[in-house]
């Protein structure tokens, strides 16, 4: 029998499951399911469950209470025990749209991996008749809440492990995201993806910044740095979207003022954000024409944006030397797994070695809900139609290039 106990805002403090073992009785597990409306009161659960590698850094407790700070979001954080002991945090926030309220991860418009915060164990434990009961409990306690649960670009497979819920995803998400492997050494690191060509490419942007008078990269070493930094990835990217007549989807307050947040926030002495930069020396003394923001846990890390100045030096490729730097840098450091985000575009290609398919987990709660996972289907369908049918997807993209290159052309020198 299934002894679920939905509550509101009761505390956590439970300790992380050391001895669950999946069995026959799996469909009628005993989950109890807590729902809260703040973050504090389950917070030392939420950090113990942090600490685990296969947890996403988008999902801890600092990231995600610097987003709530920023949005003010209607949180709604589910509480998972199993057999009594701590299973499963799903930090979501609500959305309120015109016809449903939709239940998301906290921050997943500027995530580049969500899993969910399960505890070491799950994915040994877990069947596909335990991950179908955990998803009807998750509906039972956000009934009246919400009318669906939008679980987007979730790794079915992530370093080597089955996510818990990979069973329950409905469609595959049309953006994979992408990863290179770093060997302890950059030339290690290259030997893995043609390193002659990619030395040879290093050395044609290195010669033409120096015939602009040379260049450093900076890593931001103070809060100032990177709040200048921020502001200059900002500019060059509001530019890039203008060209290819898109949305900027930096253009928020809010998201601007998350972003600052998480550059001057210190987790044991280090940033919860690193700016990373390419700077000219000689006339253009100081202009940054290159900017990418990294996050580390661990032995991984991620690559959550980047921009460049294509008015001054976009034919010398400064993105892709930052890059090379970064990944030289961060391979004697100890880094092991470089992760280039989310998107398919060639430059990720030419880097990355391993190429991860994502998920979207939809699950119902109400018959609003219901249409809602439907028009989820529908759009997320219509999208991967356009990228696997090379001739439109390749129309849109001459599109853009097209109009890059009048926006250029145009510019003022």
């Amino acid at each position: 029998m299934t002894n679920s106990d939905v509550t509101m805002d009761s505390p956590g403090n439970r300790r992380a499951p050391s001895s669950m073992r999946a069995g026959p009785a799996d469909a009628v597990a005993r989950f109890e399911v807590s729902v809260h409306r703040q973050l504090e009161p389950i917070e030392a659960d939420w950090r113990l469950l942090d600490g685990l590698a296969g947890n996403s850094l988008h999902h801890a407790y600092d990231w995600c209470s610097t987003w709530v700070k920023t949005h003010g979001s209607d949180l709604v954080v589910l509480h998972v025990t199993l057999d009594g002991e701590l299973f499963l945090i799903l930090p979501l926030e609500l959305k309120h749209g015109r016809l449903f309220r939709t239940a998301r991860l906290i921050g997943t418009e500027h995530s580049n991996l969500n899993t969910a915060l399960f505890a070491e164990n799950a994915s040994a434990v877990t069947t596909p008749a335990l991950a179908a009961t955990l998803a009807n409990e998750i509906r039972k306690a956000l009934r009246g809440l919400a009318d669906v649960v939008m679980l987007d670009r979730m790794p079915s497979i992530w370093r080597g492990r089955v996510g818990p819920l990979a069973t329950l995803a409905d469609a595959p998400n049309p953006n994979p995201s992408f990863q290179l492997p770093l060997l302890g050494s950059i030339e290690k690191t290259l030997a893995q993806i043609n390193a002659k060509r990619r030395r040879k490419k290093m050395r044609i942007s290195e010669r033409r910044l120096a015939e602009m008078g040379g260049y450093d990269y900076v890593v931001a070493s103070t809060v100032d740095e990177a709040r200048s930094l921020l502001d200059t990835f900002f500019r060059q990217k509001a530019a890039r979207f203008a060209t290819l007549g898109l949305p900027d989807v930096f253009q928020e307050p809010e998201t601007r003022a998350f972003f600052h947040a998480l550059a001057a926030q210190q987790d044991g002495g280090a940033p919860l954000m690193e700016l990373n930069a390419i700077c000219l020396r000689g006339a253009h003394d100081g202009r940054v024409v290159a900017v990418a923001g990294l996050s580390k846990k661990g032995d991984h890390v991620i690559c959550q944006f980047g921009s460049i100045d294509e008015a001054l030096a976009g034919d010398a490729s400064p993105g892709e030397l930052l890059f090379y730097r970064m990944i030289e840098r961060l391979s004697a450091e100890g880094i092991r797994l470089f992760d280039f985000g989310v998107g398919d575009q060639p430059y990720k290609r030419s880097w990355c070695t391993i190429e991860t398919p994502l998920s979207d987990i939809v699950l119902p709660v109400s018959f609003a809900g219901h249409l809602a996972g439907l028009r989820h289907h529908v759009v997320v369908r219509a999208k991967r139609a356009v990228k696997a049918n090379k001739s439109i997807y390749g129309g849109i993209q001459r599109a853009r290039r097209l109009r890059q290159s009048r926006s250029s052309d145009a510019a003022p020198d």
